[in-house]
């Protein structure tokens, strides 16, 4: 089978992964909050910027290869962390991790994940990158730091744009729970989708594994309200200085959208800021990340890492002649997971390579960070 020719885009995988997944899942994995106005705002933003096209330029050889917090990687891309991502698809963490391994990619696993640290560090290879939702509790914030660090994760992230719980109204209406509970409503759906069924009997229903040490409550919570909240607190300047001083690995903080933040970020001794406004899943009036990114470059040295509304190869590089150093993705390395089992991830990041390479041959460079201030506003 040509996989380019059945799925040539990220919007193919999409189309199949919702083929695949019970609706209540796919209302997971896609939805945002509010009104989804973020969510289209990301993708809007992203559709302004241009580049003018290069003529005469002769043959290109492409160079995709960038460096990140001292390693470097074959392309400018990871794999952002998800929440419950083996909800999505049976032993998604599993799968993903091997699969940004064998790419040299980094890999993030989410607090509230359905595996552990100690479970995905060791298949990451010293790429491994973990998400940490803030933990109020100091005795727990050193534990998880314990075992990211045994595990083998080189990187933290701080996430710093959930200081509540959204709403996430279509997430709502689906009817999940935290943990996830089968009403009869949830497996009639389940059952037109076999391939998630089997798997997920196979291995189980998932649940946020890395929280089990720390939390006894096992009663079920809408799934924008769950147990991880009966643990986190909204973390304040602060707490950053206390993570900093605790963990000797890279740093980064996840959430950032306002350029005034950047300045101080950096002298708190962070090693990188990602700016995100979380796919629209928190907050409906936010702008979109594309959008803010050129004053945060401006205001800060630290390298820049990108996330929202990216749907090819061509929305990379234009993160990055807009001043970002790195995009992670997370949406569509599910889709791909969905849609083609764990052969998707690598097909992912064929498609990204691949249109990142012709699009760098329409512009007449060899390298993504060639296109610093090529790009205009339509």
């Amino acid at each position: 089978m040509d996989l380019n020719s059945r799925y040539p885009a990220i919007s193919d995988l999409r189309a199949r992964a919702q083929r695949r997944i019970p609706r209540f899942v796919w209302d997971y994995l896609d939805s945002a909050t509010g009104t989804e106005a973020t969510l289209r705002r990301n993708r809007a933003a992203l559709d302004r910027v241009l580049f003018m096209p290069s003529i005469l330029h002769g043959e290109i050889a492409a160079d995709l290869t960038m460096t990140l917090l001292g390693q470097t990687h074959p392309l400018p891309v990871g794999i952002a962390p998800l929440g419950m991502s083996g909800l999505v698809w049976p032993d998604a963490e599993r799968i993903l991790a091997r699969a940004a391994t064998r790419a040299g990619i980094p890999y993030g696993l989410s607090t509230v994940a359905t595996q552990t640290p100690e479970t995905i560090g060791p298949l990451t290879d010293g790429k491994g990158w973990l998400q940490m939702y803030p933990p109020r509790d100091p005795e727990i914030r050193r534990d998880m730091l314990a075992r990211a660090r045994n595990s083998g994760f080189s990187t933290l992230i701080l996430t710093v744009d959930v200081p509540v719980a959204s709403r996430r109204e279509r997430q709502l209406r689906s009817g999940l729970t935290q943990p996830p509970k089968l009403t009869p409503r949830l497996l009639a759906q389940v059952a037109r989708r076999p391939a998630w069924a089997i798997g997920t009997a196979q291995h189980g229903m998932p649940h946020m594994r890395t929280l089990d040490a720390y939390s006894s409550d096992t009663g079920s919570k809408d799934s924008t309200a769950h147990v991880g909240y009966l643990l986190r607190t909204s973390p304040d300047w602060d707490y950053l200085t206390w993570l900093r001083d605790h963990w000797d690995g890279k740093l980064v903080v996840k959430g950032v959208l306002d350029a005034a933040d950047a300045p101080r970020l950096e002298q708190a001794g962070i090693d990188a800021i990602w700016i995100s406004n979380h796919a629209g899943r928190q907050f409906d009036a936010a702008p979109a990340s594309i959008e803010v990114l050129p004053a945060i470059r401006a205001a800060t040295s630290l390298p820049l890492i990108l996330d929202g509304g990216i749907e090819g190869g061509l929305d990379i590089l234009r993160a990055i002649a807009q001043g970002a150093d790195f995009v992670m993705l997370g949406r569509a390395f599910h889709y791909a997971l969905a849609a083609m089992g764990p052969h998707g991830p690598a097909h992912l990041l064929d498609i990204l390579g691949r249109d990142m390479t012709a699009n760098l041959g329409q512009l007449g460079v060899s390298r993504p960070l060639d296109l610093r201030g090529r790009a205009t506003l339509g």
